[in-house]
C-alpha cells in the first residue's frame, strides 16, 4: 500500500519545513531542501529527525 496522496500533500520535513517527496523505492520520504530521508515502516512515515538519514543531492549531467 502506498502513501495516500492527500497525506503526502500535507507532510513536511520536521527540520526545515520543506516539502517531502516519495523516494524512488517507495521506502522513504525525502525532503526537497535538506535531503533528509524519513523511513516508511508498515506504511507509516516516521517523521522524526533522529530517524532520518541524509542523502546527497543527485547531480544531473548536462
Amino acid at each position: 500500500m502506498a502513501i495516500d496522496p492527500q497525506l503526502l500533500e500535507i507532510l513536511a520535513c520536521p527540520l526545515c519545513k520543506s516539502d517531502v517527496k516519495l523516494t524512488e523505492d517507495d521506502k522513504g520520504l525525502k525532503c526537497v531542501n535538506c535531503h533528509r530521508v524519513y523511513p516508511i515502516r508498515d506504511n507509516i512515515p516516521v517523521m522524526l529527525i533522529d530517524e532520518a538519514t541524509i542523502e546527497p543531492e543527485r547531480k544531473t549531467k548536462d
